[in-house]
């Protein structure tokens, strides 16, 4: 083959693979959240269940996980995280049962895994918290790329955190982050979205 041949043969082998590329980048929704590319395992989970026994991310392959990081006495951002999920999985209507809810607790010395059902519970009882030890939240936030930081508040502090929501779909891939202050819809749209594939 004269090098005219070559240089044709390789247009059209790149051809073939940049078409498979695009076919394959079309298939896969868009989504509203910034995505993890390639998507990676999700960091596993081994904490205290608000509902008992062992919280573990392993439990729910085969739903789409909502993972967040906040607290109990947080005045404004948790709140109103957790009224949006709970629209988000309203909205969802009956594949709302295909989701789950996680909300990792960044101050232990007050959230216990009671606390968290009853604070939870106010926004959807289906939603579950995780507790554990200084030391055991303080490696699932590295894990996550979290932070948490403890201010004083008169008498009292409060904790400073990061409030994005990570998407995980049903085989335990990391493959989003929600920012703080999305829409209730947008969750609704990228987790139909990961229950569609």
């Amino acid at each position: 083959m004269n090098h005219r041949g070559r240089v044709a043969g390789w247009l059209m082998a790149m051809t073939v693979v940049l078409s498979a590329m695009t076919a394959l980048a079309a298939d896969r929704p868009a989504f509203k959240a910034g995505v993890f590319e390639p998507p990676r395992a999700a960091p596993e989970l081994s904490l205290q269940a608000s509902s008992g026994g062992e919280l573990s991310l392993a439990n729910y392959r085969g739903k789409v996980v909502l993972l967040g990081f906040g607290f109990t006495s947080c005045p404004e951002v948790c709140p109103t995280t957790l009224a949006t999920l709970a629209q988000a999985r309203k909205r969802l209507g009956a594949q709302g049962e295909q989701l789950q809810v996680v909300y990792v607790t960044v101050d232990p010395e007050r959230d216990s895994a009671e606390r968290m059902r009853a604070y939870l519970g106010g926004f959807d009882r289906t939603f579950i918290g995780g507790t554990g030890t200084p030391a055991q939240l303080e490696a699932v936030r590295k894990n996550y790329g979290v932070m948490a930081d403890r201010k004083p508040l008169g008498n009292s502090y409060t904790v400073g955190h990061s409030s994005s929501v990570y998407l995980i779909d049903r085989q335990g891939l990391l493959r989003g982050m929600m920012p703080y202050g999305r829409l209730p819809d947008d969750y609704v749209h990228d987790v139909r979205a990961l229950l569609s594939e």
